[in-house]
């Protein structure tokens, strides 16, 4: 197979700055622009040079400055990593900094010939809005340069900025404060409270010589409900798999929920969303291999019934699925396992990336034991379904 036409040097070094800003950096077209002069400056062979003014111009806190080793190897030195190989069924071109750094100096050279009108390479937000919209017309999404879309409106699997994975953080914060709350057995200490809490207000009367003088009263203990969410993985979903696992890690750091993704099996991969590192990045992956060899739904809903959540399945639980419900299992044995979280008093709600319920034969047969099906192909779609989210 032929490999790929290697990539412009400005397109590879906009590619960088996209892999900083998803891991959290905030690298604009003024970064990019002063990262661009620092490669003309410090010429093809002066690496060590260049990456320190990488450095200082990309990274602006201690965290920022100990993840960029580890962010920079990953993307200019691929061969140096282990175990970082994705199966993408794509050739992707090569990415050596000191032959990028060589073509645009030879470029830069080119354009200042006489007679040349050729101009200097552009970074990725370099674009001028004219040309841009042209191509918009076509498509939501813009390449590079301004947009009539809101990229909070438009994001589903791309690189995320600082700004949108705040807002996505914000929008979990107001869905989970909505969430009912649901009462327990047990009793907590309240100032005014519904009942005597007798043993407290013998222990404060110690104090005052036996007397009753300070009584403690209780009220019942109300807790949160406990969120689960099931993310499907398969070949079928592989385009929304990105944003779909965005959506849950806001909500697990927002509403301690729980985090699973299956496909031909389940697994939880709740640890890994409270951290966003590359090597956890590179463990999600290993986890979510496996695309191309089905969807076992009703399986992986057993599983997470019995094993899995088995002693945290109760009245006031939320079970949200994250699939389009095409499942290699039989049509109706995905009722049946619903059923089963059904019957330890979850509520169920089943999140399509479709406009409409997708019309597999499982989903339908088990429409009855899910409580509301919400679409969610992006987050303006989140934004809409907060207000039925409760």
């Amino acid at each position: 197979m032929n490999a790929l036409p290697a990539a412009a040097p400005s397109e590879r070094l906009a590619g960088f700055a996209a892999l900083l800003r998803d891991h959290g950096l905030t690298v604009g077209v003024a970064e990019q622009q002063a990262m661009l002069q620092a490669a003309l400056y410090f010429g093809p062979v002066r690496e060590q040079a260049l990456q320190a003014a990488w450095r200082a111009l990309a990274c602006h806190s201690q965290r920022e400055w100990q993840l960029w080793p580890d962010v920079y190897e990953r993307f200019w030195h691929p061969e140096k990593l282990r175990g970082g190989v994705k199966v993408s069924g794509q050739t992707r071109p090569s990415r050596n900094l000191r032959q990028s750094v060589q073509d645009l100096h030879e470029k830069m050279d080119a354009a200042s010939q006489p007679g040349n009108q050729k101009s200097a390479p552009q970074t990725a937000g370099d674009m001028p809005s004219g040309s841009q919209d042209a191509q918009d017309t076509g498509t939501p999404r813009a390449q590079g340069g301004a947009s009539r879309t809101e990229a909070l409106h438009q994001r589903e699997g791309q690189m995320w900025m600082p700004q949108e994975l705040s807002a996505l953080q914000q929008l979990a914060r107001q869905i989970t404060a909505k969430l009912q709350p649901h009462p327990t057995r047990r009793w907590r200490v309240a100032p005014l409270g519904q009942r005597l809490d007798l043993r407290q207000t013998l222990r404060r009367s110690v104090a005052w010589g036996g007397e009753l003088l300070q009584p403690a009263w209780k009220v019942k203990r109300v807790e949160p409900p406990r969120l689960f969410i099931l993310a499907d993985v398969s070949r079928s979903m592989e385009s929304h798999a990105a944003l779909f696992l965005r959506v849950a890690r806001a909500f697990a750091l927002e509403a301690d929920a729980r985090v699973f993704v299956f496909h031909t099996r389940l697994a939880e991969v709740t640890p890994y969303m409270h951290r966003d590192t590359p090597a956890i990045q590179e463990k999600v992956n290993a986890v979510t291999a496996g695309f191309g060899g089905g969807t076992r739904i009703a399986a992986s809903m057993q599983e997470f019934a019995r094993q899995h959540a088995r002693a945290q399945l109760n009245r006031g639980a939320r079970v949200w699925v994250f699939s389009d419900g095409f499942d290699t299992d039989g049509p109706e044995l995905l009722a049946d396992a619903l059923q089963e979280v059904r019957a330890r008093g979850a509520r169920i709600t089943w999140f399509h990336p479709t406009r409409q319920v997708p019309a597999a034969g499982a989903l339908q047969r088990a429409r009855s034991r899910i409580e509301r099906f919400v679409p969610l192909a992006s987050l303006a779609d989140l934004a809409t379904a907060r207000h039925v989210l409760h």
